[in-house]
């Protein structure tokens, strides 16, 4: 059968054949697109690993707004006790764990050097980013950390759980290091997380200047902003489970063999139903303690910053919080 010249389905062919060269075109673009972004983002990617390009992304995180239930309730303090003699403490505080209620305050909104209770802090993001059973390399600049330290050797391979033994109990600073370290990938980039973390919980008066609390500088919080942030860490079981054991004893390699970490925080053989949770001292910071106990369904967080007797102000607030909840 002979079709005329024009026949219109000569020219829907056609249409066919550019269509498809149209399509083979398109499809050469894609390729070639998706070749460039792949190298592009190679190149991207290595420098989103270097630190400093993730203290940038850390920067330019928008803050969280803050869970409502970690916040402490914004009332007047509900006890008016005065102590007799005043506690020691220049700043203190005392709150129901469990409703964020402040039951009694004084000056617990200024700003106040806060030592190793830093701490706490630096476990709470820790314990986001590393697994508890993990394997840390301790780096060369863990064991030049000043002041308080476990000795840990660069090289080192250890569990990060024992690292979480050492910081919150011996309150070693080589162990927050070697924590921060592996989390971040670099203790400038861990400050930026420890930070970001703060604006997430809503602690305006707080500030972190290193994940040991060791250097004074740049480093302070309040009683108030203390409180709130324990009741968040209270929530972990794992940092409850550490932050409430007087004494552990873990095995360590040759010619070691063996590490026993003796919680500093006295309370927790000497005070009924203490089960936490930080000690610190500095030279400006003082003597410093943030502590917890439960009793009869009762839980309580206590702190005290800059106290001449850190236990005793911290028992007569227990004390105080206890009594009242005891009443008919």
């Amino acid at each position: 059968m002979i079709f005329p010249v024009l026949e219109r389905v000569d020219r829907r062919r056609r249409r066919r054949r550019r269509g498809r060269g149209r399509l083979a075109a398109l499809l050469l673009l894609a390729v070639a697109a998706g070749a460039a972004g792949a190298f592009l983002g190679h190149h991207r990617s290595r420098r989103a690993d270097h630190p400093a390009a993730l203290v940038a992304r850390v920067a330019r995180t928008k803050p969280a707004r803050p869970q409502a239930p970690l916040l402490l309730v914004a009332a007047p303090p509900l006890l008016r006790r005065r102590f007799d003699p005043p506690l020691t403490a220049r700043s203190a505080i005392l709150v129901d764990a469990k409703s964020g209620r402040v039951l009694w305050a004084l000056r617990s909104r200024r700003r106040r050097a806060i030592a190793s209770t830093t701490k706490i802090m630096t476990a709470v993001v820790a314990l986001h980013r590393v697994r508890w059973r993990s394997i840390v390399t301790i780096r060369r600049s863990v064991p030049r950390v000043p002041l308080v330290k476990e000795g840990l050797r660069a090289g080192e391979h250890v569990p990060a759980w024992k690292l979480f033994y050492g910081m919150l109990l011996y309150s070693g600073n080589d162990d927050a290091l070697a924590l921060a370290e592996s989390s971040a990938g670099s203790r400038r980039a861990f400050v930026a997380l420890m930070n970001t973390q703060a604006r997430e919980l809503g602690l305006g008066d707080s500030r972190f200047s290193s994940p040991s609390g060791v250097i004074d500088a740049g480093n302070y919080s309040t009683a108030r902003d203390l409180a709130a942030l324990t009741r968040y860490a209270l929530r972990n079981s794992r940092f409850r489970s550490v932050v409430r054991t007087p004494r552990e004893r873990v095995p360590w390699p040759p010619p070691t063999f063996a590490k026993v970490y003796l919680n500093k925080n006295l309370l927790l053989t000497s005070y009924r139903g203490a089960d936490g949770v930080k000690t610190g001292w500095t030279t400006e910071a003082g003597h410093c303690l943030v502590a917890s106990a439960s009793r009869g369904g009762v839980s309580l967080i206590a702190v005290v910053l800059h106290s001449a007797d850190e236990f005793r102000d911290a028992r007569r607030l227990l004390d105080l919080g206890f009594r009242r909840a005891a009443r008919p």
